[in-house]
């Protein structure tokens, strides 16, 4: 990256990190179980709510609980249950229908990171109901308060529940796009273990990396904050402490629960210390290849991280600390070392394969261009770099035996 760039990159993102205290970032509301929430529909004369989920999640009956609870409150529940994993304009567009079809005054997010996003999107579409939402995406431009909108995670990984940002793929171009305000923070969360009992092991893997690597981002970067980066540490070590039971023993309470917890820290800390080039060409792999999140970021973390090179070490070392894998006597590079090594034995034990399959050597360029527009000047990584030093990022994840 050319020096005028670097420049503007860096002013722009301490300009952020400066206005960060004064921004209106606030935590949802949280419940423990869907009775507090059908209660609180009831309190609030809310009639009518759209609940947004996925097929499965819909199938499996999961969601017949609250469906039954807030039938028994009086409230009118319309089901969207067709979002795909990486949500698509089309998907938005579907749900804001039968939003509006039915009058609805309030949104329920049920699932992973992908009903979450597409809940937010719809709510922006409700707030601004006459722009479409490419005029919506990017920083700041949903600035208009959202219906009431209530996240209930199945996953512990995306943080999505406290978090500022809903990512769209526009189902023309496979491009992946972010929009961010803090308007898109849910207003409530129910944090319930049980929902995330039927999580399948390989969901559970890669959904609890993904949280690690908001952790890991928002704490390498250079707009953290003495909160972001003790939430960080404190989401990295309960990964490690517990996704391993997790992912073996589905219905340990415990672990759910701690996954959950760490999720919700990660999700806080990099909302507001962001996070990096690992999650900007992940969501480039999701648009053009729909390739899980969870998945792209756990196998592209430990390939950025020693990407970065010395400049994080310190930080990396502090991170291996927290998770118990380094100790205080280490230098900083063999304490980076033994946490990056670390993750991937983790990614090895969970089933998690080292490179992704599928990418095609013509489409690196187009998307390497989606990585450094979305990263670029927003995200204070470690490291700048532009459009053609990203596409490294690809080369080295990409399964080329096949």
């Amino acid at each position: 990256m050319n020096l005028i760039k670097k420049g503007y990159c860096r002013i722009f993102q301490l300009a952020f990190r400066m206005a960060m205290p004064i921004l209106p970032y606030r935590e949802p509301q949280k419940f423990t179980d869907s009775a507090e929430l059908a209660k609180l529909f009831s309190e609030k004369n809310i009639q009518s709510v759209l609940l947004v989920t996925d097929p499965f999640l819909r199938s499996s009956g999961a969601t017949q609980t609250l469906e039954s609870l807030l039938f028994e409150h009086g409230v009118c529940c319309t089901v969207y249950d067709k979002t795909c994993p990486n949500p698509t304009t089309d998907n938005v567009e579907e749900a804001f229908a039968l939003y509006q079809e039915h009058n609805c005054k309030a949104l329920i997010a049920f699932g992973g990171g992908s009903p979450m996003d597409c809940a937010k999107a719809v709510g922006a579409r409700a707030a601004f109901p006459k722009k479409s939402l490419k005029q919506l995406k990017g920083i700041l431009r949903v600035w208009k308060k959202l219906p009431p909108l209530v996240a209930i995670p199945t996953t512990a990984g995306t943080g999505s529940e406290v978090t500022v940002t809903a990512v769209i793929t526009d189902k023309n171009t496979r491009h992946k796009y972010t929009m961010n305000n803090f308007t898109m923070i849910p207003h409530y969360a129910m944090l319930s273990p049980e929902v995330t009992f039927s999580l399948p092991p390989h969901l559970t893997a890669t959904t609890g990396m993904d949280a690690l690597t908001h952790a890991v981002e928002a704490f390498i970067g250079r707009s953290t904050s003495k909160e972001t980066r003790r939430l960080a540490k404190e989401a990295t070590r309960l990964v490690f402490e517990n996704i391993e039971t997790a992912y073996k023993e589905g219905t340990n309470r415990i672990a759910r629960e701690n996954m959950l917890s760490a999720a919700y820290k990660a999700g806080i800390a990099f909302s507001k210390s962001y996070v990096g080039y690992i999650h900007a060409v992940a969501h480039s792999l999701g648009g053009q290849y729909n390739t899980p999140h969870g998945l792209a970021n756990s196998v592209l973390m430990p390939i950025a991280l020693r990407e970065y090179g010395s400049v994080i070490h310190k930080k990396l070392h502090a991170l291996g600390i927290a998770a118990g894998v380094a100790t205080d006597s280490m230098s900083h590079a063999e304490g980076a070392e033994c946490f990056i090594s670390a993750i991937e034995a983790l990614n090895a034990r969970l089933g998690i394969p080292e490179k992704l399959s599928g990418i095609q050597e013509e489409d690196i360029p187009k998307m390497a261009k989606h990585a450094d527009k979305e990263a670029n000047p927003l995200y204070p990584v470690p490291v700048l770099m532009n459009a053609k030093e990203l596409e490294v990022f690809y080369n080295k994840v990409a399964d080329w035996s096949n």
